[in-house]
């Protein structure tokens, strides 16, 4: 999702850009669009979060269905996902990263532009094993994409998911099978990583 009103300013090292840390990519830039919210992840979050998931990246099936200015999609292409699904309602931020991947031509990007929760009420052919929830403040989001990725069949038995959050991850009221396996907090935003026990 793209609008992010209330989240503070990011500064992502070049103004209408994001820049790939690791993986075949590396210190390639990319544009996104303008717009509110459309804020990458911050490169020093990526880097942590990254080498938390250092083993499980290559060879991944990744889900981002607020993807927005695409940061954290096109990190775990470029270290090796074997398939990316992005979701957003934003049609210019889907437009960059279909440009984006046509660039890079790369095959193993998806995109569908349209509403996350309503995407995530369908079961797909096959459950992901990386999801990244980073989805607009405040809306009523996060929770609700948690339960449909539990009970829709879209997560592997052990599945990684990171949110990023304007609450503490012991006040979000995940599914209770997710184990909360890292933490930070930079500002008002919470960062947390958490894998799924079957």
């Amino acid at each position: 999702m793209a609008r992010r009103p209330t989240k503070p300013a990011r500064n992502h090292g070049g103004q209408g850009q994001v820049r790939i840390i690791g993986g075949q990519w590396r210190s390639r830039r990319f544009p996104v669009p303008d717009g509110p919210g459309l804020r990458p992840t911050p490169d020093r979050v990526r880097e942590t979060l990254f080498n938390w998931l250092a083993p499980y990246v290559e060879g991944a099936r990744v889900l981002d269905p607020f993807v927005g200015s695409g940061a954290l999609y096109l990190e775990a292409l470029s270290r090796g996902a074997a398939q990316a699904l992005a979701l957003d309602s934003n049609a210019a931020a889907i437009a960059t990263l279909r440009q984006t991947l046509q660039t890079l031509d790369c095959p193993d990007g998806q995109l569908h532009q349209g509403d996350a929760l309503r995407y995530l009420e369908g079961q797909p052919a096959t459950p992901f094993d990386l999801v990244f929830l980073d989805p607009p403040f405040h809306q009523n989001l996060l929770l609700p994409a948690c339960q449909l990725l539990e009970t829709r069949g879209w997560l592997a038995p052990h599945a990684w998911i990171y949110c990023e959050s304007e609450a503490a991850p012991s006040a979000l009221g995940l599914p209770p099978n997710w184990r909360l396996h890292r933490e930070k907090q930079t500002g008002q935003v919470y960062y947390s990583l958490w894998e799924r026990q079957p």
